[in-house]
């Protein structure tokens, strides 16, 4: 009998892998997501205009360090353009993974219309601005409204609701407004500070034009991702592990640090370039920078409950998800879970031992540093996470 059970045990496991079983998703990611969506909407509300502060506890003079130039909002303040964003992706990422109609609602009802307060249609080509356009101008930024857009243009490819495409498309405009011959191409971070161009500028303008393509079989999409693609991969690319560098000055100095969200962009890039061209060289390509990654990344470290995992250093949070939108697209190409198994362990960390009181989280992912101020960017990017976690965790062996 236990040879028997042994043999059937070895018969059920090949079965499933050659059937492709996938394991049935996890109600914890789910619950983990709604839980700190919630506590978003609970301590990050602005009161008024469907608008969201910057950080929990809001501090009124807490500049943000993260624009072309100074910090300058000195009236009653809330988020800036990127954060707001985030959240977008996380409620975005739960209505496709649930297909639940009460995330659709709250995007339509509250985030939507808490974006559009940053909508500028006064200068050409429109687009969304960093602050709010009550306060007055403010820089506009190339990637923040890539992110936006992805989300658009994904939400029309759940919804087919011709707005959302045409909003993107538009911002599409915009993006590529930011493109000139110097440095023999590229698309600029700033449209008021023309000083660099960027990978985080480039990276996803190249997802988008494949998304668009997607959406709307344009080949000239195709061919403009293609475009920013491979320069970007030229100019930023870092030769010795694949990793993409953060930004070209217009001297032609470049900046060499490195951020998940960069390589993340670009693995996601070259993963939809293989599945829509069929191209080995493409998936080559994302699986190097895949493994790169996890390399440079992240450390062995012991949870608490003893077992080993690789960590994902202090990175930032919503850079990370972005990451993790690279793995998910490789994934959907070569099958292979490793990648999706180190954020899994990463998020059941995070749950349980860095999670605090009011049930949000730093961005030391060791636990050993706590921010005093919560970033709503950090918070959002985890809500996508554990939303698209819902369906991408592999099954354990048995």
């Amino acid at each position: 009998m236990i040879a028997f059970n042994k043999t059937f045990s070895i018969f059920l496991v090949v079965a499933m892998a050659l059937f492709g079983y996938k394991a049935k998703p996890r109600n914890d990611d789910l619950a983990r997501a709604k839980s700190t969506l919630k506590q978003i909407f609970r301590l990050y509300d602005a009161g008024h205009d469907n608008l969201l502060n910057e950080t929990y506890p809001d501090k009124s003079d807490n500049k943000v360090t993260y624009l072309a130039g100074e910090d300058t909002i000195t009236s009653r303040r809330v988020a800036y353009l990127w954060p707001t964003s985030g959240v977008f992706s996380g409620v975005n990422a739960l209505f496709k993974t649930t297909g639940s109609k009460q995330y659709l609602n709250l995007l339509e009802n509250k985030i939507l219309p808490g974006l559009e307060q940053y909508y500028d249609s006064l200068r050409n080509p429109a687009c969304y601005q960093s602050y709010i356009t009550s306060a007055g101008k403010s820089d506009r930024y190339y990637d923040d409204n890539i992110w936006l857009a992805l989300d658009f243009c994904d939400l029309y490819m759940l919804t087919h609701k011709p707005e959302y495409l045409k909003k993107s498309v538009n911002i599409w405009q915009f993006v590529i407004s930011g493109w000139d011959d110097n440095l023999g191409g590229g698309i600029y971070w700033c449209e008021q500070k023309k000083r660099s161009k960027n990978t985080c500028s480039n990276a996803p303008a190249s997802v988008l034009a494949f998304k668009l393509f997607e959406a709307t079989r344009d080949s000239s999409y195709f061919n403009l991702g293609l475009r920013i693609y491979n320069w970007t991969k030229i100019n930023l690319q870092d030769s010795t592990d694949c990793l993409y560098f953060d930004n070209k000055s217009l001297t032609g100095k470049t900046d060499r640090k490195k951020y998940t969200y960069n390589s993340g962009q670009m693995l996601q890039s070259a993963a939809m370039l293989y599945r829509l061209t069929g191209n080995k060289i493409y998936l080559e390509e994302a699986q190097h920078i895949a493994k790169s990654a996890i390399d440079y990344f992240t450390e062995e470290y012991t949870t608490g409950e003893g077992v080993k995992i690789r960590l994902f250093k202090n990175t930032g949070t919503w850079f990370n998800s972005i990451l993790f939108r690279g793995y998910v697209e490789l994934y959907r190409s070569d099958g292979n879970n490793q990648y999706i198994t180190i954020f899994r362990d990463n998020m059941d960390h995070l749950w349980n031992h860095v999670r605090n009181k009011d049930g949000l989280f730093s961005k030391d992912w060791k636990g050993e540093k706590e921010d005093k101020y919560k970033s709503l960017l950090d918070q959002s990017g985890l809500v996508e996470i554990w939303a698209v976690l819902l369906v991408s965790r592999p099954a354990r062996c048995l």
